[in-house]
């Protein structure tokens, strides 16, 4: 028996109560909560389910799970039903019915835990998104695993799923990863606020040697964006390969330089000065939220 099983059988049963005039009339919810106790020793799911609906029935909890107990142990598979504290219901199945969940489970294969609950459905799932300042690390790893399990969840109960990988190529910090590699190409220092790493020397030393022009007799401005579109198009390349070795593969790549490029930020900060909801001060322009309900 799987969680939603139990969930409908307690369901089932609060409606065979009602029906016998056991228990008073309230309305019943469509499911319950099933989860692991904390301690395993006390059984194989658990259910507050008579903490959250005694009251509804002018009943106290203990009361309630008392009335829910034998009806529960009368169920296939149940082993044994245990009252604890004020309430709660630790349910253990017998070894047989744990043995023929895993049989339905193998026998099932892809197809067990999949329905239509959010069938046409379309979510946007945006995670990773790491800088393109360095090589992907453990925390942007971690967070490709859990976002990518949330995604097969989603599709498995039938939502349309876009991965996006929002990469953050333009501000500050790409500046400073551009600014790093020109200082590691010339042998210079890294710059104070620089990013250095056997990986910096390396990229660097890939865009010397993979770039047609002489980089560095540039003007200073013109080689630092040629450093910064190279390194930034390198560690992209690598941030993808390692995440796909990963297993972690994603539908769209949405670059935020592209913004700026096609002058979109341009345009919404004009429309927003147009309407008046942005204005300047103290050297930089801010957006008047206050407008919209916001604190100062």
């Amino acid at each position: 028996m799987t969680p939603a099983d139990l969930s409908a059988a307690i369901v089932r049963i609060l409606a065979a109560l009602q029906a016998s005039g056991r228990l008073g009339a309230a309305e019943l919810p469509a499911e319950v909560v099933i989860e692991r106790p904390k301690n395993r020793e006390h059984g194989d799911w658990a259910t507050n389910v008579a903490m959250q609906l005694a009251g509804k029935f002018g009943m106290n909890p203990r009361a309630f799970a008392e009335l829910l107990a034998p009806e529960l142990e009368a169920l296939d598979g149940v082993a044994k039903v245990d009252i604890a504290g004020p309430g709660f219901i630790n349910i253990t199945f017998s070894a047989a019915a744990a043995g023929e969940a895993a049989k339905t489970i193998v026998e099932a294969g892809a197809a067990f835990g999949r329905g239509t609950d959010m069938a046409g459905i379309k979510l946007n799932l945006e995670f990773v998104s790491a800088n393109p300042t360095g090589p992907i690390h453990l925390g942007g790893t971690r967070w490709a695993a859990v976002g990518d399990s949330l995604a097969r969840v989603l599709q498995a109960q039938g939502a349309d799923v876009t991965r996006e990988y929002y990469f953050n190529d333009h501000g500050a910090q790409i500046d400073r990863f551009a600014r790093s590699l020109m200082a590691s190409a010339k042998g210079e220092e890294t710059p104070e606020d620089g990013y250095a790493g056997a990986y910096i020397d390396e990229i660097a030393k890939r865009i010397l040697d993979e770039t047609a022009v002489d980089v560095l007799g540039l003007p200073e401005a013109e080689a630092q964006e040629t450093f910064r579109a190279a390194g930034v198009a390198l560690m992209f390349q690598e941030i993808r390969e390692s995440l796909h070795d990963f297993g972690v593969d994603f539908d769209v790549y949405f670059h935020e330089n592209s913004l700026y490029e096609s002058k979109a930020v341009d345009r919404a900060i004009a429309r927003l000065r147009e309407l008046g909801h942005i204005f300047e001060a103290d050297g930089a322009i801010w957006l008047r939220s206050t407008t919209f309900g916001d604190d100062r």
